[in-house]
C-alpha cells in the first residue's frame, strides 16, 4: 500500500468481502463495493505461504495418471450436472406441449442400475450412472422440433436479465407485488427471490421449509445464509426444536453459538456446557442472547463466581473495564479481599509482587490476578517484569498455561525490545518453552547481530519441520559459510534452492544454480472446458455480474472452490483465466489449496499496460506486476480500510502528488480503480523510490509498503548486507512483503519465458553486493 499512515505488525494488504449474514444482517445486499476486496486471499497469502511457498507435489508419470484420472472423473461429474439440467429443460418444454413425462421412466431405470449396483458394490462406479444418462440423453435427443425449439437458450436474455435485476431489488426491499415472478421463474437466478420470500417469513416458516431450501440450493452461498438467519430467527423465538433441525453443527457466530447451546442444555447438557464455558471465557461482552445459556449454567453450577473472577482479569488485559466493573457487581462479600488487591495492582502493575498468594474462596483468586498484571507489566516495563517475575515465580501456584504465556510475553518481549539485562534469561529460558516463533526471532535477532555461531544454535533448536524450511536452512547455510564449514553450508543452500521462495531463491544464487519453481500442470482439457461453462454456479456467477451483483458473483465463486473436488477447482480457475477475471482465479487457487499452479495464481494479468508503463518510467514490468499481485491480487475495485484504491493500492493523497509531478489532473476515487490510471501512477511512484535509493528494488520496495522515511532510518542502523537488511526489517508486514514482491516478479519473468528459469535473476549484482547503509540514499 502506498502512503499508508501507519504500518501496523502482521497487518494484512488486502482485506476480507463479506461472505455471510452475520446477526440478521442481509448477505444478498452485500454489493462489490470499492473498498472491498476478493475473500481469500490476501489472509491465506500473508500465512499459509508469507514469502516460503508452500513445498510442491512431485510430478511424474504417477501424477500425470493422476491428473488424467481427475480430469475423468471431472467430466463425468460435469456432464451429469449439465446434461441433466438439459434433459430437464427438454423434459419441461414436452410436458408443456402435452407429450408423456419420460422423467419418471428415467428415474426408475436410474434406481434399478443404482440398486443392482449396489448390492455389488456399496460404492457404485461412474459408468453406472454413464448408462443412465445414455440413455435418458438418447431419449431426450429423439424429441421433435416442436420440443427441441422450446428449450431455453443458453446465450444471454437482457430482458430476462433485466426483470431479475428489478426483481432482486423489489425483493430486497420487500415489494412483492412490485415482481414478475412469471418473468423470472426459469431465470437462473430465481432462487435469490425465493431466499428473500422466505427470509421474510421465517418467523412463521417451518423447519422442513428451510431444510428443503438448503437441500435445494446446497452449491449456492444462499444454503448458508438461509441457515444463519433461520438459526437466529429460531432463537429469537425460542423455537429450539426447530433450531437444531436445520443446524449443521456448531454455528460461526457468537449470537448463534448461544442460541444454539441453549438449545442443547436440556437435549446434550455436557455439550452446551462446554460451548457454554468457551462463550463465557473472553475477555468482551457477549450478545444478549448468551444471557440465558449463561443463566442456566450459573443455576446448574457450571459458570461459578471463579469463573466471574477469571473472565473479568481477561476483561483487564483486553481494557475493557465496562465489563471489569459488571462482573465485579457479580462477586459476593467473600471475594473482597481480592478485589481490594486488583484495586491496588490496577493503579500499579509493579505491586505484582505484593499480591497475596491466597486470594478468594479457596485461594484460587490469586493466579488469575497475578496472569493479569504480568501481561500488563510485561508492555510497560519488560525489564522489570523480568525482575518481579523471578521473584515470585517459584512461590506462585498458577496453572502451566498460564505460567508459559506469562514466560512467553517476558521473552517476545524481551527480544523485540533489545532488553540486553534479559537476554540470558531468555537464551536459557526458550529450549524449555519450545516456541517456534520465538526461536524464529532468537535467530533473526542472532543474523542482524551477524552471531553466527548463534544461528547456527537455535536454529537447530527448532523442529525437524521448521528447519527443513527454506527460510531457515538459508540461513543455516550463511552461518555455516561464514564458520568455515563449506559442505554443511552447500547442503542446507540444496535443501533451500528447492523451495520457491525469496530465500528459496537467494540460496539457489548461492550456488549458481536456476531457480526452481516445481510448478504443477495447468492442462484443462477442451471438453472439461466447455462443461465447466454448464455448471450452475458458472450460470449464477455470470448472470450475477451481468446484473451487477458482483460481491454475490464472488460469493458464488468461492462457495464452489471452497466446496469442489481438486479437478473442478482446477476447471474453475482454468474458466475464470480465460474469462478474464483474474483476481477470481487467483482467489479460486486460494481457496482450493492450489499453491503449484501457478499460471492460474501468477495470471499475465493487465501485462500490456504494466509492460507500457514500465518502458514509460523505466521500472521493471515484473517487478509492477509483484507489487501489484501483493497488493490487490489483481483486483482493480480493491479498496484496504485505510482508503488504498486499486491494482497498486494508492492513497488519493499520494496518487494527487504524482499527478501533480507529471502535470496532468488530479485523479479522482473512482478513477484510482481504472487498471491504466492506477499502473501509470503507481509505476511513476515506484520509479521516484527506485531513484531515491539508486535503483535498488529491497529498498524502494520496502518504502512502497512502509514509506520513505523508515527506510531511511532502517538504512542507518541495519546490517550491510541485503539479506541481513531484509532479515532486520522490524514492521513484519513489510519484511515479508519485500520478499513476496521479489520471489512473485521472478515467477511473472519466468513465466513469460514459458516457466523458464534460466537467466532469471531475483536481484542485479548491485542489489546482492552493495552496502545497504546511508549511501544507498541518492541526495538531491
Amino acid at each position: 500500500m502506498v502512503g499508508s499512515p501507519l504500518v501496523t505488525l502482521g497487518a494484512k494488504s488486502v482485506r476480507s468481502t463479506p461472505t455471510g449474514g452475520l446477526n440478521g444482517h442481509d448477505p444478498t445486499r452485500i454489493q462489490y463495493h470499492r473498498n472491498q476486496t476478493a475473500r481469500f486471499g490476501y489472509q491465506t497469502l500473508s500465512s499459509n505461504h508469507q514469502t516460503a511457498l508452500p513445498k510442491p507435489a512431485t510430478i511424474g508419470d504417477d501424477g500425470r495418471q493422476e491428473s488424467t484420472r481427475r480430469q475423468q472423473t471431472f467430466v463425468a461429474h460435469a456432464a451429469l450436472t449439465a446434461v441433466a439440467a438439459l434433459v430437464e429443460a427438454i423434459r419441461r418444454a414436452r410436458v408443456a406441449s402435452g407429450e408423456p413425462d419420460e422423467r419418471a421412466t428415467c428415474t426408475r431405470m436410474r434406481f434399478k442400475e443404482q440398486r443392482f449396483q449396489e448390492e455389488r458394490d456399496p460404492m457404485p462406479a461412474i459408468p453406472t450412472r454413464r448408462r443412465w444418462l445414455s440413455w435418458c440423453l438418447a431419449g431426450a435427443m429423439s424429441l421433435g422440433a416442436t420440443a427441441q425449439a422450446a428449450v431455453p437458450s443458453q446465450g444471454v436474455n437482457p430482458r430476462a436479465d433485466q426483470a431479475m435485476k428489478q426483481a432482486l431489488d423489489a425483493a430486497r426491499d420487500r415489494r412483492w407485488s412490485d415482481i414478475d415472478q412469471a418473468a423470472i421463474q426459469d431465470h437462473v437466478l430465481a432462487g435469490y427471490v425465493e431466499y428473500h420470500r422466505l427470509r421474510a417469513r421465517l418467523s412463521n416458516a417451518s423447519a422442513a421449509e428451510v431444510k428443503d431450501f438448503i437441500r435445494r440450493y446446497g452449491d449456492s452461498p444462499l444454503a448458508d445464509w438461509m441457515r444463519g438467519s433461520a438459526q437466529t430467527r429460531f432463537g429469537e423465538q425460542g423455537r429450539f426444536d426447530d433450531l437444531l433441525a436445520i443446524s449443521d453443527g456448531e454455528p460461526s457466530s457468537a449470537i448463534r453459538q448461544c442460541y444454539y447451546y441453549t438449545a442443547l442444555l436440556d437435549r446434550e447438557p455436557a455439550r452446551a456446557a462446554e460451548g457454554g464455558e468457551a462463550l463465557w471465557h473472553v475477555g468482551a461482552s457477549q450478545p444478549e442472547a448468551c444471557d440465558p445459556l449463561f443463566s442456566a449454567l450459573e443455576k446448574r453450577g457450571v459458570l461459578t463466581d471463579e469463573d466471574t473472577w477469571e473472565r473479568m482479569m481477561l476483561a483487564w488485559e483486553n481494557g475493557q473495564s465496562g465489563l471489569v466493573t459488571y462482573l465485579q457487581r457479580g462477586l459476593d462479600d467473600s471475594w473482597q479481599r481480592a478485589i481490594d488487591s486488583f484495586d491496588d495492582v490496577r493503579g500499579n502493575y509493579a505491586a505484582v509482587t505484593r499480591i497475596p498468594l491466597d486470594l478468594g474462596p479457596g485461594g484460587q483468586a490469586s493466579g488469575a490476578l497475578i496472569a493479569a498484571a504480568m501481561h500488563g507489566l510485561t508492555r510497560a516495563d519488560t525489564e522489570a517484569s523480568l525482575e518481579a517475575w523471578r521473584k515470585i515465580s517459584p512461590h506462585v501456584s498458577i496453572g502451566e498455561d498460564r505460567r508459559h504465556e506469562i514466560e512467553h510475553d517476558l521473552a517476545f518481549y524481551s527480544m523485540v525490545r533489545d532488553v540486553g539485562n534479559n537476554q540470558g534469561w531468555v537464551d536459557t529460558t526458550l529450549p524449555r518453552l519450545a516456541d517456534a516463533d520465538l526461536i524464529e526471532l532468537r535467530i533473526r535477532s542472532a543474523v542482524t547481530e551477524g552471531n553466527w555461531a548463534n544461528v547456527v544454535r537455535w536454529s537447530e533448536a527448532l523442529a525437524p519441520d521448521v528447519r527443513a524450511e527454506a527460510h531457515w536452512q538459508y540461513w543455516l547455510g550463511r552461518a555455516s559459510e561464514a564458520l568455515g564449514d563449506d559442505a554443511k553450508a552447500r547442503q542446507a543452500y540444496q535443501l533451500a534452492a528447492q523451495n520457491r521462495s525469496f530465500f528459496g531463491f537467494a540460496a539457489a544464487d548461492r550456488l549458481g544454480q536456476p531457480y526452481q519453481l516445481q510448478m504443477a500442470d495447468t492442462q484443462v482439457s477442451t471438453l472439461q472446458q466447455e462443461l465447466t461453462g454448464m455448471l450452475p454456479v458458472v450460470q449464477r456467477t455470470e448472470a450475477l455480474m451481468r446484473i451487477g451483483e458482483d460481491g454475490l458473483a464472488r460469493s458464488e465463486w468461492f462457495t464452489a472452490a471452497a466446496r469442489d473436488t481438486p479437478e473442478q477447482a482446477e476447471a474453475l480457475a482454468d474458466y475464470a483465466i480465460r474469462q478474464g477475471w483474474f483476481g477470481m482465479a487467483i482467489q479460486t487457487t486460494i481457496a482450493a489449496k492450489q499453491w503449484d499452479a501457478l499460471p492460474w495464481r501468477f495470471p499475465a494479468a493487465y501485462r500490456d499496460s504494466f509492460l507500457k508503463w514500465g518502458e514509460v518510467n523505466q521500472v521493471d514490468p515484473y517487478l509492477l506486476m509483484g507489487i501489484a499481485r501483493r497488493e490487490s491480487a489483481f483486483n482493480p475495485h480493491a479498496m484496504s480500510p485505510v482508503g488504498a484504491r486499486g491494482l497498486m493500492q494508492l492513497m488519493p493523497g499520494t496518487a494527487d502528488h504524482v499527478a501533480r509531478g507529471l502535470g496532468i489532473s488530479a485523479p479522482s476515487t473512482a478513477d484510482l480503480f481504472e487498471p491504466q490510471v492506477n499502473i501509470r501512477l503507481g509505476s511513476t511512484y515506484i520509479q521516484s523510490m527506485l531513484a531515491r535509493y539508486r535503483g535498488n528494488r529491497i529498498a524502494a520496495t520496502a518504502a512502497y509498503n512502509a514509506g520513505p522515511q523508515r527506510v531511511d532510518r532502517w538504512l542507518s542502523t541495519a546490517p550491510r548486507e541485503f539479506d541481513r537488511f531484509v532479515e532486520s526489517i522490524p514492521f513484519r508486514e513489510t519484511r515479508d512483503y519485500v520478499q513476496a514482491v521479489l520471489a512473485y516478479r521472478v515467477i511473472f519473468e519466468s513465466l513469460a519465458k514459458r516457466g523458464d528459469t534460466q537467466g532469471v535473476a531475483m536481484l542485479s549484482q548491485a542489489e546482492r553486493q552493495g552496502n545497504y547503509d546511508p549511501t544507498l540514499i541518492a541526495r538531491n
